[in-house]
C-alpha cells in the first residue's frame, strides 16, 4: 500500500465553514478526523456499510457552507486507499467532471469508489442532480471497471445512501 501524506483538516482554517465550536474544540475535531485517517488509511479498514460510511463522511463534510463532491478509493477487498475532495462549489451545487474522477481512479489504482457530497442547505435528500452525475460516473467508471457502491449525501441528521435507497 502506498505512504500517503496526511490530509490536511477542513475543521481549522476554513472560514466558511458554519460551525459555532470554540477553538479548543474545533481543535478536537481535527484530531479527531487525523485518528480517523491514520486509521482508516493506514491500516486499510473497511467501510463496509453504508452507516460506518455515512460517520466516516459526516465528520468531513457536516457544516460546510460550500457543496464539496468527495469520493472514497477503496481496494479490491473494499479497504480504503485513499478519500479525496475533488470538487468544491457554490452553496446550492458543485460542478462534477468525471474525467476527473476516472484519472483519480486510476492514478490510485481503485477496483470501486464511494461517492459523496454534502447539502449546505441541511436537507440530505437527493436531487435529480444528484442522480444524474451518479449514472453519469457509474458509466464512465465502468469503463474501466471501476462499481460505484454508493453515492451518500451529507446533511443534518443522517445523510441519505443512493445504495439503501435502491438508486444505484
Amino acid at each position: 500500500m502506498q505512504k500517503r501524506p496526511p490530509m490536511a483538516s477542513p475543521w481549522l482554517n476554513d472560514p466558511l465553514r458554519r460551525s459555532a465550536l470554540p477553538e479548543h474544540e474545533a481543535q478536537l475535531v481535527a484530531e479527531a478526523i487525523r485518528c480517523l485517517e491514520a486509521r482508516y488509511q493506514v491500516a486499510g479498514e473497511c467501510l463496509n456499510s453504508p452507516e460506518l460510511t455515512r460517520e466516516y463522511l459526516k465528520l468531513r463534510l457536516y457544516g460546510l457552507a460550500y457543496e464539496v463532491f468527495a469520493v472514497i478509493y477503496l481496494n479490491s477487498r473494499n479497504q480504503v486507499i485513499q478519500y479525496r475532495e475533488l470538487f468544491r462549489g457554490t452553496i446550492n451545487g458543485a460542478s462534477v467532471h468525471p474525467r476527473e474522477v476516472v484519472r483519480e481512479c486510476l492514478h490510485w489504482n481503485a477496483s470501486s469508489v464511494i461517492l459523496a457530497h454534502n447539502h449546505p442547505s441541511g436537507v440530505a435528500e437527493p436531487s435529480q442532480a444528484d442522480l444524474c452525475i451518479t449514472k453519469r460516473l457509474q458509466e464512465a467508471l465502468g469503463l474501466i471497471d471501476v462499481q460505484v457502491l454508493d453515492h451518500l449525501v451529507i446533511g443534518d441528521g443522517a445523510g441519505v445512501s443512493f445504495a439503501e435507497r435502491g438508486l444505484l
